[in-house]
């Protein structure tokens, strides 16, 4: 982004929302936990998501022996997952852990393979919300270029409970 865009953003309510706040945020465990961290987060506008791409990642055992690439539908996830993360920040501890279920994915876009050892930065902006409706423009980059771009509209569920 450029200086004259930053400008127009709303402040940084949140700096950053490591792992272990994360995992208290949304549901998702390991092997499908595909986000680290979230930056930069702006209540009820964007947050930047954090996925450290490693080699040890149990998908590239089979996509693709000698040649790893990570599966488009894992980035999207990624994106999914960052936007719930802002969800939950957004709607605050009282929501509980609300599951964000997706509604669609419109628009995607897969412009560079994302490999072992990239960092997959996810930029979330909410397009808007209806009611437990929320929609958003969801940009992945690796050193600053876009490898990934997809529409999100994902509904807002009761909170999960522990089985």
């Amino acid at each position: 982004m450029n200086d004259e865009t930053d400008q127009n953003l709303p402040p940084v309510d949140v700096a950053m929302i490591d792992i272990k706040q994360i995992l208290s945020m949304i549901p998702h465990r390991y092997p499908f936990l595909l986000v680290d961290r979230l930056t930069d987060v702006r209540k009820d506008h964007s947050a930047t998501g954090i996925k450290n791409v490693s080699v040890n990642e149990p998908f590239f055992q089979g996509h693709f022996p000698g040649h790893p690439v990570m599966p488009g539908v894992l980035i999207v996830e990624s994106m999914a997952q960052t936007a719930a993360g802002l969800v939950i920040a957004t709607l605050g501890p009282e929501a509980g852990i609300p599951i964000v279920y997706f509604m669609s994915i419109d628009g995607a876009k897969f412009r560079k393979p994302v490999t072992p050892g990239d960092q997959l930065r996810i930029t979330v902006t909410k397009e808007k919300r209806r009611g437990q409706i929320w929609k958003f423009l969801c940009i992945a980059r690796v050193d600053s270029v876009t490898v990934a771009e997809a529409t999100i509209t994902a509904m807002i569920m009761d909170e999960v409970k522990p089985v």
